[in-house]
């Protein structure tokens, strides 16, 4: 499986960020811009325009307008050209993307949808957490995420923090719709905002991800630090400050302290050359940064663990070296702090406590997939569950409580298994809340959506 395919996306020649543009029959929208030259969001609507032709009719000529007409029915006159065909409906399975073809979205299923381009392909992107309440679904909306770049030259990488702020709902609404908010029709015209602030990075970044906190917790004071973690391609993991960046996003005129925020606040530099794509932070660690643990696992079959001192982090030189090949993902259990689960490129899920001798994990499955294992995740809601999704498209939901220490016992049966997808499945995820739904994506240009609890 490619671990860091990217599809190419326009740059312009200086370099700065330049979204693709979306061709107009009728007018070009207003651009808005940010002073850092980010360029706008991208929609799918076009102006309407009525037109100013002159209507004639032929009740009202003059008498001297002589003209012969026949009182019979003339027939009609047979065009040359078809009418052109209604879009036709992508089937998984049935239908295949030819080499310059792609799939175009239809709109009228989302109640909001934007396009933005950045400057280098980005292969991994988090939310960050903002003071702007949870669940919340008033429109306008405004999101923060942090990415990271893979740019063909290594010096020319770039971590990202990204807001974007006035995004308007753009479903539109059937015309025999009776909505008392008359507002929803302007707001599609108005455009979104882009801004963002960035810091170098040496290295194409793998992963990205944000420190977790709590659903309670609102955004750290910009005097605390609030990090994000980054697994470049040179075999080092980068923890940094992005609090002063979000900071400047917000406040006009903020001035960023570079020696804070563009120098990592630590590296770890255990994995020597050998690069990784499986990160992940303790979710136990909540607001406390002195509680942080952050997971990393590499190409050489090693897990190293990186903890919180009162001066800062702290690299333990141990690894986990149960797995005989490339660690491909890392999950934190979310029940119990000194827990957690990876998958392997030797088709293993394995369980793991930093606090068992010997750096080996204490239960696994020796053979959950018949190819890698390339993603997991641990279901929030009820622990005990855990999805994988393999390199052969495979989807399989785990009983944890039948997972015993590898070796001593056959593998348990998988409670689920699924094999819709025709190509490896490279991302997956329960829902945050509801137990029984999770999403997955595979390399056959599918994301879908399953529900264990519709038969």
């Amino acid at each position: 499986m490619s671990k860091r395919s990217a599809t190419e996306v326009q740059t312009s020649q200086d370099g700065q960020f330049e979204p693709r543009k979306t061709p107009r029959s009728e007018s070009k929208r207003k651009e808005n811009v940010a002073e850092d030259e980010m360029g706008e969001f991208e929609d799918g609507w076009e102006d309407e325009y009525e037109s100013d032709e002159e209507v004639v009719d032929g009740q009202h000529r003059k008498p001297d307008d002589s003209m012969d007409v026949d009182d019979e029915v003339m027939p009609p006159i047979e065009e040359s050209e078809e009418p052109p065909q209604a879009p036709e409906a992508f089937i998984p399975g049935v239908h295949k993307l030819g080499k310059d073809e792609i799939l175009e979205p239809d709109d009228s299923v989302y109640i909001m949808r934007h396009n933005m381009s950045t400057n280098w392909p980005c292969l991994s992107f988090d939310i960050l957490r903002d003071n702007l309440g949870d669940q919340r679904q008033r429109f306008p909306a405004t999101a923060y995420i942090v990415t990271g770049t893979q740019a063909q030259v290594a010096k020319d990488n770039e971590l990202h923090v990204y807001k974007m702020s006035s995004l308007q709902k753009t479903q539109k609404e059937n015309e025999d719709s009776d909505d008392e908010d008359e507002d929803d029709d302007e707001a599609l015209d108005e455009d979104p905002i882009l801004e963002h602030r960035s810091v170098p990075h040496l290295g194409s970044v793998n992963r990205v991800r944000a420190q977790p906190l709590p659903a309670s917790s609102p955004l750290p004071p910009v005097s605390q630090p609030y990090y994000v973690a980054s697994w470049a391609e040179t075999g080092k993991v980068h923890i940094w400050d992005v609090r002063p960046l979000i900071e400047a996003l917000d406040v006009p005129g903020y001035t960023v302290d570079k020696a804070r925020s563009h120098t990592p606040a630590f590296t770890n530099s255990s994995h020597g050359r050998a690069e990784g794509f499986a990160l992940d932070w303790a979710a136990s660690g909540g607001a406390n940064p002195s509680a942080l643990r952050l997971l990393s696992g590499d190409t050489h079959a090693r897990i190293f663990l990186t903890t919180t001192t009162p001066t800062g982090f702290n690299a333990l030189a141990q690894p986990f070296t149960s797995h005989t090949s490339s660690v491909e993902d890392l999950q934190w259990s979310p029940a119990q702090p000194t827990v957690f689960a990876s998958c392997s490129a030797d088709q293993s899920v394995r369980v793991w406590d930093v606090r068992a001798k010997g750096r080996q994990s204490v239960a696994g499955i020796e053979r959950a997939h018949d190819s890698d294992v390339n993603v997991i995740s641990w279901n929030r809601a009820s622990t005990f569950l855990l999805l994988s999704g393999g390199d052969e498209g495979g989807i399989k939901v785990w009983d944890l409580r039948n997972v015993k220490k590898a070796g001593t016992a056959p593998d348990p049966s998988p409670v689920a298994a699924f094999n819709w997808h025709s190509a490896p499945i490279t991302s997956i995820e329960w829902h945050p809340t509801e137990d029984s739904i999770f999403a997955a994506s595979g390399a056959d240009d599918q994301v879908t959506l399953w529900d264990l609890a519709v038969e």
